[in-house]
């Protein structure tokens, strides 16, 4: 085995695991995806014998970025590096941040998503639409949608399309848009060039805004990039979303949708899915189904993905003639 200070990332996680014991490894296994346990069960099988200075070191380490995301959970960043320089040093405790930020991605602008919206509204509504689309794609939904909705009709859609077509942002950007946004910046993230917008980020947030926003947004986008605007409407609301849905709608859905669809989507959707829309059915009806799902035997994923963006299509149709209500992150969707 290599020496200490030459190990990698994952020779250090092998020997973690190995000195906290197959009981606790086997709890930690559940949260690593297929590839991070094929791997780190590779890099420990050619383990031979951990050095009892290599497991010190490695537990310390260990230890001590565990601390630092707690602290960082309570304060922040730099709230975290004033407390581990009291505890083991300035030059350790950097050290320990700086592997924490590059390992894990502390995300950029963690002090806004602090913030209260209208505070950060304050400070972007007078900047390029490129570093508003920036900063809300960094924010969480409902922050970012809230924001949306607030500003100025006519820059609603080219934000929205902006962070859409986000990909790269550089570094450099981003320290000096922090920078100006919080005088006092906790640490610079990484070097490498951080992902983010895209088309998932501004469905998110779509779905953080009230409905009259969306609708403004959307028709824009339709007359700016019409593509854009049929993929966006597409992830507005995925078939799993159903369950979000009141009785009432449910059953108006019931009864628009081809019952071969809603058995081809039902085949392989939750158990929390089938369970909501068999209540919604009389008992004979979602019995009949059930029999029939049971014989219909393996089914293609793609008649099953087609069949479910039918029935979110005719979900879509029914609330925009306003016979479904879709809950969404603004005021309009509330019955009276």
């Amino acid at each position: 085995m290599a020496k200490q200070q030459e190990l990698t990332g994952r020779q250090k996680a092998a020997i973690l695991l190995i000195s906290l014991g197959p009981d606790v490894s086997a709890q930690i296994y559940k949260h690593l995806t297929e590839e991070e346990i094929e791997k780190l069960t590779l890099e420990i099988s050619g383990v031979k014998k951990v050095d009892a200075n290599q497991k010190e070191n490695v537990l310390e380490q260990f230890h001590q970025i565990a601390l630092a995301q707690d602290y960082i959970a309570q304060g922040g960043i730099a709230y975290a590096k004033t407390v581990l320089e009291k505890a083991i040093g300035a030059e350790q405790a950097q050290a320990v941040i700086n592997r924490l930020t590059s390992s894990l991605q502390v995300k950029p602008f963690d002090f806004a998503r602090k913030t209260d919206p209208s505070q950060i509204l304050n400070f972007i509504q007078g900047e390029h639409p490129q570093t508003i689309a920036l900063v809300l794609s960094y924010l969480d939904n409902e922050q970012a949608g809230q924001i949306l909705s607030e500003l100025p009709q006519e820059m609603q859609a080219d934000i929205a399309r902006r962070i859409a077509l986000m990909d790269s942002t550089s570094p450099e950007i981003i320290y000096e848009v922090e920078r100006i946004l919080e005088q006092k910046l906790s640490s610079t993230v990484t070097q490498d060039y951080t992902q983010t917008g895209g088309i998932q980020a501004v469905v998110e947030v779509l779905n953080g805004v009230d409905r009259s926003t969306e609708r403004t947004i959307l028709d824009a986008l339709e007359i700016q990039d019409p593509e854009l605007a049929e993929e966006i409407k597409k992830r507005m609301f995925v078939f799993e979303d159903i369950v979000t849905l009141d009785n009432r709608a449910i059953q108006r859905v019931i009864r628009e949708v081809e019952n071969d669809d809603l058995r081809l989507a039902l085949k392989v959707a939750s158990e929390e899915v089938q369970d909501i829309v068999f209540s919604n059915m009389s008992s004979r009806m979602a019995e009949t189904f059930k029999e029939e799902m049971e014989f219909m035997g393996p089914v293609r994923l793609k008649d099953v993905e087609e069949a479910q963006t039918r029935i979110v299509a005719s979900i879509r149709r029914l609330e925009e003639v306003g016979e479904i209500v879709i809950a969404r992150g603004g005021g309009d969707d509330i019955i009276v």
